[in-house]
């Protein structure tokens, strides 16, 4: 499988770190490890798809959209055919009704 990146979700992860380094005082440095990890762990679902669970605030949309955690944050994404499209990077330290699918 290949993993695809949306615009929103780039979008998303930029925006999340800005509230992050903001919040969390975060230098460049670690701004940038933590967009590292993120990036990896969305990598990995190439390998298992389905390792993630049923995201319970996207079910509305009906479009399958899954889960993965990495530290505060939720790697959210669908399976179509053989992609894995990447939604949408949430810090689950905000407002569930922030997050765009």
């Amino acid at each position: 499988m290949r993993v695809i990146y949306t615009d929103q979700s780039i979008n998303c992860l930029e925006e999340a770190l800005e509230f992050v380094v903001e919040k969390q005082k975060l230098s460049p440095e670690q701004a940038s490890s933590l967009k590292d990890s993120l990036f990896d762990r969305a990598d990995s679902l190439a390998i298992n798809p389905l390792k993630g669970q049923q995201e319970e605030y996207l079910k509305d949309l009906k479009e399958g959209h899954r889960r993965i955690i990495e530290g505060h944050f939720k790697i959210i994404y669908k399976i179509e055919k053989e992609t894995v499209y990447i939604t949408d990077f949430f810090d689950s330290r905000q407002s569930p009704e922030k997050m765009k699918g």
